[in-house]
Order: C-alpha cells, then structure tokens, then sequence
C-alpha cells in the first residue's frame, strides 16, 4: 500500500545530509515550507546550498537557516530583499557564496532538470556579468547565454492538500517554484495544510502528482 504520509516532521526531514543541495519553494512568503526549514535545524544539516526566488526575510525560513550558519551557498534571483538581513550579514562576511540568476532562468533552469533536458539558450544575461564563462551564441541575430540544468538532493515544498499517494494542490500563488521544484530533486518533501482520504481530490486539479512525491507531513500552518 503507498503511503508517503510520515508520522513526523522529523522523520521526514531525516532524508537531509551535510552538504546537500535543497530546493526551497516559495515567492516571498507564499508556498514557503517554513516547518520544514524550522525542522533542520534540530536536525543539524550543515554546509547547505539554497536554491530559491530569494534569500529569506526577517528570522524565518532561509534566513533562520543563515543565521544559524546552515548554509554554505545561496542560488538565487533576489538576494537582497527588504529584511534579507542574514543573507547581507552572511555576504559581508564572506562566510558564504552567492550564485545569482535571473528569475525565468532560474526557473527554466529547474524546469530543464526536471525534463531531462541537457540545458537551453536565452537572450537573458547576454552580454553582462552573468554570461561569463558561458557559452554564447548567436541565434537569428539575438545573442543568447546557454544555461544549464540546476537540481538538488532535495526539495522542501509547501502545498495546501495532499493524499496518502503524495498528490499535491497548492493554494493559488503557493504554487509558484513549488510543482517545477518536485520534478527536479532526487528526494520531494511536502508540508501540507491537510491531509484527505484518497479520492477527495479531484484528478483534474493534482498539480504535482504523487510519483513525484517521497514524503509527507501535516502542519498546523495556516495555508499560504
């Protein structure tokens, strides 16, 4: 019988290894699985790389995890939004890397991972800092920056419903990062609002399906 539900956040972050890449989904507060990010650090998973839309705000979520030095590199788009005041201390300090991407690619980048895809070429970044070391090439008189696949040992995402299978449905803007993040790490552990009875979510409206899907633990967050 398949049953990805865990009995305990702690039994579903167990999974998560020094020096491990993690996925985090969310756009600002939205889809962030902030249960889970709480639960590394009882777990004491070091020298992490974050791969994210930002690098966290105020004391929560990533920013927790930079405060208690848990994270050795960050990739992201926004590394500096308002109250990202970890991920500034931690820069300055040279105590950990940065990695910067543009938005659609880093979500195209994700994407790619998740498809199985060898990389793809985008006009974005063409010209500027991020295209060095990159190959270039000019496709019908556009220059184009060609970006590689971007995965991760694990990703922590946070969706509204799930059932035992592992089917997910996030709860509007939640989906953001989420759905492509679940296609991209070897390991997928969602936090979720409520756990129901097979059955009770509609086919037509699972966003991640459950093969996807490794663990899952209910919370008592209020949906986001």
């Amino acid at each position: 019988m398949i049953n990805r539900i865990r009995d305990s956040i702690a039994e579903a972050i167990a999974c998560v290894a020094d020096g491990d890449t993690l996925m985090c989904g969310g756009f600002g507060s939205s889809g962030v699985a902030f249960n889970l990010m709480d639960a590394l650090l009882d777990h004491g998973a070091r020298d992490l790389t974050i791969v994210a839309n930002n690098a966290g705000v105020g004391e929560t979520g990533i920013a927790r995890l930079l405060a208690e030095n848990r994270v050795a590199k960050v990739i992201c788009s926004y590394p500096r939004s308002p109250g990202s005041v970890w991920f500034e201390r931690r820069y300055e300090e040279n105590a950990i890397e940065l990695e910067l991407v543009p938005q659609g690619t880093l979500a195209e980048r994700i994407r790619a991972a998740g498809a199985g895809l060898g990389g793809f070429y985008t006009p974005t970044g063409y010209g500027t800092a991020l295209a060095e070391g990159k190959r270039t090439e000019i496709i019908d008189g556009v220059g184009h920056v060609f970006e590689t696949p971007l995965s991760a040992d694990v990703a922590l995402l946070k969706a509204e419903r799930a059932d035992r299978w592992g089917n997910l449905v996030y709860y509007k803007t939640a989906r953001n990062f989420n759905p492509i993040m679940a296609t991209a790490a070897r390991t997928v552990i969602a936090e979720v609002s409520a756990v129901v009875a097979l059955g009770d979510i509609d086919p037509e409206q699972v966003v991640t399906p459950g093969i996807f899907v490794d663990h899952v633990i209910e919370t008592e967050q209020a949906v986001a």
